[in-house]
């Protein structure tokens, strides 16, 4: 087997020029200035909806909210290579892909208000709700996959995870299963330089993408600023895996712009001349440049695009000061599928408890 690209695929550069690869752009040889502007109106509502989520925070709405700035690119190109019936299984930053995935905005930050054990019902959108134990969703990913294959089902699973999550053991038995199940999985890590305040040298001194060649899976690094050259890889791989051809790893480079979640603050471990070399690469503005170059960008569709941002911010803002508290019994109706003794004798219990501490 051949050994990874040593450099990311990438189809636009910063300042907006396509870049001449054939190879890589074919997978997306259909996007058209329509699909590209609704690229685009996706990245720039994902940060609107984590904008606004941090600002939640801030105001004391939420108790915890982990950021995407920067990794806009990262989510939406490859949200958009799926199909409605391919399943994902997501870490606890992807709620660009959540909106892609075709999920109420007014549930995204249910969870991180702590009024559920859940943003959203999975079977919704093929989707799992954020999962906050690193690495834990590739192994559920696999499992997941394997199942589908032994029932000849022709679809892809998808799973996010970032770099840090590469040191999980988790991980590397999640890579092992696949590869000897030929499970139909896509990992999908967003290296994003730093898995809190530990750089990504810290995890592998070598590109993440190689790790996968030792498992016998074919990896790929792509600029994970580039929301077309996301686009084009995950598109590759996820046919792959509907075709049967096995699991495939995807490492997306890109950059964490704010802090690992709102409890964190980046500046005690990075320096603002490294953010600043990022925010030259900004994912959002590269394909606006692009629009302009080729002639696609307008008043009419800024307003468009603004419009809708702000559509999805106020949905976000009032679901989230609005969300009722709930029924502390409800803290017992999902553990188990089918009905469990002892979650009934301890949700009995929990309302003598209440009845009790009422005044």
């Amino acid at each position: 087997m051949a050994d990874p690209m040593t450099y990311p695929v990438q189809l636009v550069q910063p300042d907006g020029r396509r870049v001449l690869d054939r190879e890589h752009a074919a997978p997306i040889s259909d996007i058209g200035p329509a699909d590209l502007r609704q690229l685009y109106e996706d990245m720039v509502v994902a940060r609107r909806i984590d904008t606004e989520a941090t600002a939640l925070q801030r105001q004391g709405q939420l108790g915890l909210w982990p950021p995407l700035l920067g990794q806009e690119a990262a989510q939406i190109g490859s949200a958009h290579a799926l199909h409605s019936d391919d399943y994902v299984f997501c870490s606890y930053r992807e709620a660009g892909v959540a909106y892609c995935r075709g999920v109420d905005p007014g549930l995204i930050t249910r969870l991180w208000r702590g009024t559920a054990h859940h943003c959203w019902d999975p079977a919704d959108i093929n989707m799992t709700n954020p999962a906050i134990v690193v690495g834990a969703q590739g192994l559920h990913a696999t499992g997941y996959a394997y199942a589908a294959h032994l029932e000849g089902t022709e679809i892809a699973v998808l799973t996010y995870f970032g770099d840090g999550a590469t040191s999980q053991g988790d991980m590397a038995e999640a890579l092992g299963f696949a590869a000897s199940w030929s499970a139909p999985v896509v990992f999908f890590c967003t290296n994003n330089q730093w898995a809190i305040s530990a750089p990504v040298e810290v995890q592998s001194p070598t590109p993440i993408a190689r790790r996968a060649y030792g498992y016998g899976i074919p990896g790929v690094q792509v600029d994970g600023n580039d929301v077309l050259a996301v686009l084009a890889v995950t598109r590759q791989a996820v046919a792959r895996a509907r075709a049967g051809g096995g699991p495939s790893f995807i490492e997306a480079i890109t950059y964490r712009m704010g802090p690992h979640t709102t409890a964190d603050d980046p500046t005690r471990y990075r320096s603002a001349a490294e953010t600043e070399v990022w925010q030259r690469r900004d994912p959002i503005d590269r394909i606006r440049r692009l629009l302009e170059r080729e002639d696609q960008w307008d008043n009419d569709f800024e307003k468009r695009v603004r419009e809708r941002s702000d559509e999805v911010g106020g949905i976000v803002r009032a679901a989230t000061i609005d969300m009722p508290d709930p029924d502390p019994a409800q803290l017992f109706d999902h553990v188990y599928t089918t009905q469990h003794p002892l979650i009934e004798e301890e949700r009995r219990e929990y309302a003598e408890y209440l009845e009790g501490a009422r005044p």
